[in-house]
């Protein structure tokens, strides 16, 4: 089993900064790509950013520029910095991994989510 971990939500000023981090931990023998989707008030989850295990970086269009998803493969990690936030980031944020695990896999595993909430 693997767990995913996130922190760093919470509620931010229209065009203020936020970081979003995720750990994964468990039973672990490697991990394909990461990412963060996130659930608005009312609408469905969608994909917010994702990133290779080489570092590749894909973002949807509502969010390049302003955010920049990076990982430490060595802890297991990803991040996300969210800068100039607009009160539409507003979501439950979803940390999300594809995994390998000892001897099985790839599957794929989500955090229990995070709130932004920006807001003045």
């Amino acid at each position: 089993q693997v767990h995913l971990g996130e922190s760093g939500g919470g509620l931010v000023q229209p065009g203020g900064p936020l970081i979003l981090s995720c750990s994964a931990s468990g039973s672990i023998a490697s991990i394909n790509a990461m990412g963060w989707y996130r659930q608005p008030p009312g609408k469905q989850r969608e994909l917010v950013a994702s990133i290779s295990s080489r570092g590749r970086a894909d973002y949807a269009g509502v969010v390049k520029g302003r955010f920049t998803i990076s990982r430490d493969n060595a802890k297991n990690k990803v991040y996300m910095q969210m800068n100039s936030l607009e009160p539409e980031d507003t979501a439950v944020y979803y940390c999300h991994a594809n995994v390998y695990e000892k001897g099985y896999g790839p599957y794929d595993y989500w955090g229990q989510g995070t709130k932004v909430t920006v807001s003045s």
